[in-house]
């Protein structure tokens, strides 16, 4: 069993077609046995990413709406959702003091360090990052993690 930790520039694929979506989709395999994992907030950011979307043309309000929809669904059902806790919050106020990153970005990095850390303390694989952003991709190999960037596919 692979555990991936989606951010939500790679989350967002799975809902919205771009650049990777089809390699994102395949993550979500019934057959794959992967395990996906997600910080709470990431339902926020794409949710803006749609809404944006929405305002600018791109999508219709309908469609806009299925999205919310659906991903509330897997945030429920498919997702190993992990919320803000005061230790992620510490380690993204140090992430972000140490790299230049966005707040949302920090969280979500944080909550991936934490997923790690729960794993390998359960003798389990280590989870790999997924992100499309590269800045962000470089802090997390520089604090340990394997990446994958869906727009290499």
């Amino acid at each position: 069993m692979t555990h991936f930790f989606l951010d939500s520039s790679a989350l967002v694929k799975r809902y919205l077609p771009e650049q990777g979506t089809i390699w994102i989709r395949s993550l979500f395999a019934r057959n794959s046995g992967n395990r996906i994992i997600v910080a709470q907030i990431a339902a926020v950011e794409v949710i803006s990413g749609v809404s944006r979307r929405k305002r600018e043309g791109h999508i219709t309000a309908e469609h806009a709406h299925a999205v919310r929809q659906l991903m509330g669904r897997h945030f429920r059902d498919e997702y190993l959702t992990i919320g803000l806790t005061e230790s992620i919050t510490s380690q993204a106020k140090d992430l972000v003091e140490m790299y230049p990153l966005r707040a949302y970005d920090a969280v979500q990095l944080a909550s991936a360090l934490e997923s790690n850390n729960r794993l390998t303390a359960a003798d389990l694989q280590p989870l790999i990052f997924i992100a499309s952003d590269t800045q962000l991709l470089e802090v997390a190999v520089a604090v340990g993690l394997a990446v994958e960037n869906p727009n290499n596919h």
